[in-house]
């Protein structure tokens, strides 16, 4: 078989193979030398620039990133999409955002988004009294819209009314009946008439991994006998005319054009037998729905969407015009709670490789002995007649032989060193057969999963149960790929291992131009030089939904903002947890610990096992450890 030519490797095959610009949302690109950039309208910066900016500041990997150009970038094109669909359509009403804080509630975040916001009028959306707290110390543009859903008890809804006084447009949605009398109550007590919406439960049901929020069985809103008592009710209390917003929530992470289309227009027949009634609606909430195309296929799958933004926002507009202009009624404010599609950019979590673990014999295997188990023979002889006719039966040979060797190893009757050789001798057999493999036109049948198999470990400096738990919960893709070294041909297939001591602590899916892989293309590590991966669009929930597993903590966290001449500020810099921190977080007592440790300590002194300056020196390195970082530190 003549070997074809192959050419040289290319950034362009670099791209292609990592899916950049199918998931990247035009945010990042490759530098000329191979690095990867975060790119904005105006400017563009090596992903590795930043990561030496945080090494001089002291940040060690793992770090999340926030880039808040990317946030505020995201804010822009949402409103301005909606925009451009109430013009193009001539509806006659506008669009007000808000952004669903459960979905990262952390400060930076939030403050942010009513930051970059405030243009737009872009509110929140609150479930609890915490979020509610976030949200009114935080939005200074008067008409925002703050949008209250679950639960609310008196001092949530006074919260609430108080804020209307202070020129916040807050609308209590009603989850449940038993919500009204209360609304009703404390707006009686304190003088201030309320802004009330009502969520409805839709029947469109939406595909997806989160298509629980919507249909029948949704855990929130009024069935339709709820929602005509509800009407009935504030008829008899001459307060139907608070009645001003209707909220559907459409679902989250809806993948097909198709099943938002059908819950606008559910939505709309909701609105229209509304008015009938006598409430004078003003706003239509249609909640979550916009997806993250988190594998880049562009597709139905739910991890992905078949729909742009600005499709998505020109078939809710028309669909509500065309729907409410059949009945003569007037177009309502168009309200949407992206928080997903709004925050997932923005974040990006980098870590360092710390090693690697290969499926490759140590050496190749030492001419036969005499000595010998005949099991070691017998797999030696694979090698003899290992030909491109007899790949299937050579694999299947060598774990029959494999396997009686770990047997007799178990038994007694064969020792380490030899159970070791046979070992060495089964990866250089199964190498071989992969090798062979690549210059076959078909695999046979039951070594399709070799390459997988003898796929190396890469053993990254993060926990993914504290930053990534989605992966870990529901199998959840993102974006995954090294940051530099892009011009250079990544010749290994990998795994991802953690640092916490569980086997669940992988990822071992990859997303794939139209499927997954169960391996990622990574580069050989090179000595005394760091190599650098990143997890892209993890801004969405994955911040508060981290736990504590192995006691990692909160990563180091920075935020950069780009500048348009290829410079870039940091913006603000969180130290991650240290030991002290989560100790502290489980109910230890870190000066107790000390105290303790050092009553240890003393006693070996007084033991004679250590002397009263290797105390001193214990005790140091003990303190030291507490302020430590919880992830793995390299010597300065």
């Amino acid at each position: 078989m003549n070997q074809q030519y192959k050419a040289p490797w290319s950034i362009q095959q670099a791209i292609e193979l990592y899916g950049i610009e199918r998931w990247g949302n035009d945010y990042f690109g490759v530098s000329d030398d191979g690095n990867l950039t975060v790119k904005t309208l105006h400017t563009s910066v090596p992903l590795m620039d930043i990561i030496k900016g945080m090494e001089e500041r002291d940040h060690q990997m793992p770090v999340l990133l926030r880039i808040e150009n990317i946030l505020d970038a995201q804010i822009k094109r949402l409103n301005d999409a909606f925009a451009n669909a109430i013009e193009s359509a001539a509806y006659q009403a506008s669009y007000r955002g808000v952004y669903p804080i459960k979905v990262n509630q952390q400060a930076q975040v939030v403050e942010e988004i009513a930051y970059f916001g405030a243009r737009y009028n872009h509110g929140f959306e609150v479930g609890s009294k915490a979020e509610m707290i976030a949200a009114l110390s935080t939005l200074e543009a008067p008409g925002s819209l703050l949008i209250c859903n679950g639960y609310k008890d008196e001092e949530f809804i006074e919260l609430g009314l108080q804020s209307i006084q202070l020129g916040l447009q807050c609308y209590f949605v009603i989850e449940t009946p038993t919500e009204l009398p209360i609304i009703l109550e404390r707006s009686k007590a304190l003088g201030i008439e309320p802004l009330i919406g009502v969520r409805v439960k839709m029947t469109t049901e939406n595909s997806g991994h989160w298509n629980t929020t919507s249909g029948d069985r949704s855990v929130f809103g009024l069935t339709t006998t709820q929602l005509i008592n509800v009407v009935d009710d504030l008829k008899q209390k001459n307060m139907l005319h608070c009645l001003k917003l209707l909220h559907c929530h459409l679902g989250s992470q809806i993948p097909k054009i198709q099943e938002i289309r059908s819950g606008v227009v559910e939505a709309c027949r909701f609105y229209v037998d509304l008015v009938n009634e006598g409430a004078e609606l003003t706003h239509i909430d249609l909640g979550g729905g916009l997806a993250v195309d988190y594998s880049g296929e562009n597709s139905s799958e739910e991890q992905s969407r078949n729909y742009s933004l600005e499709e998505y926002c020109i078939d809710i507009v028309e669909t509500i015009k065309d729907t409410l202009d059949e009945y003569k009624i007037k177009h309502p404010t168009i309200v949407t709670e992206s928080g997903r599609a709004t925050v997932a950019y923005s974040s990006i979590l980098l870590f360092n490789i710390l090693d690697i673990t290969t499926f490759e014999p140590s050496q190749l295997s030492p001419s036969e002995t005499a000595q010998d188990h005949p099991s070691l023979k017998n797999m030696r002889e694979v090698l003899n007649y290992l030909t491109p006719n007899k790949l299937q039966e050579c694999f299947n040979d060598a774990h029959y032989y494999r396997d009686e060797i770990r047997e007799l190893f178990k038994h007694g009757q064969l020792d380490l060193r030899s159970r070791s050789e046979g070992e060495n001798l089964f990866l250089e057999i199964l190498q071989k057969i992969y090798a062979q493999l690549q210059t076959l036109d078909r695999i046979p049948s039951g070594l399709e999963d070799l390459k997988d198999s003898l796929a190396d470990i890469y053993y990254g400096n993060f926990s993914l149960f504290q930053s990534l738990p989605d992966i870990w919960a529901i199998d959840q893709l993102f974006p995954i790929m090294p940051i530099h070294r892009l011009n250079e041909e990544p010749t290994r297939q990998g795994v991802l291992a953690d640092i916490t001591c569980d086997c669940e602590g992988k990822i071992d899916h990859f997303i794939a131009e139209f499927d997954t892989n169960k391996t990622l293309a990574l580069h050989p590590l090179k000595d005394n030089e760091e190599y650098y991966l990143g997890v892209f669009l993890v801004g969405a929930y994955q911040e508060t939904l981290g736990d504590l597993h192995n006691l990692f903590g909160d990563t180091n966290i920075v935020s950069v903002r780009l500048n348009s001449d290829k410079t870039y500020d940091f913006v603000k810099e969180i130290h991650g947890d240290t030991i002290a921190d989560v100790l502290s977080y489980v109910e230890y007592e870190p000066k107790e610990m000390e105290l303790k440790y050092r009553n240890i300590a003393e006693r070996a002194v007084k033991e004679g096992r250590i002397t009263a300056l290797q105390r001193q020196k214990i005790m140091k390195t003990f303190n030291a450890s507490m302020q430590g970082y919880t992830y793995y530190e390299k010597e300065n």
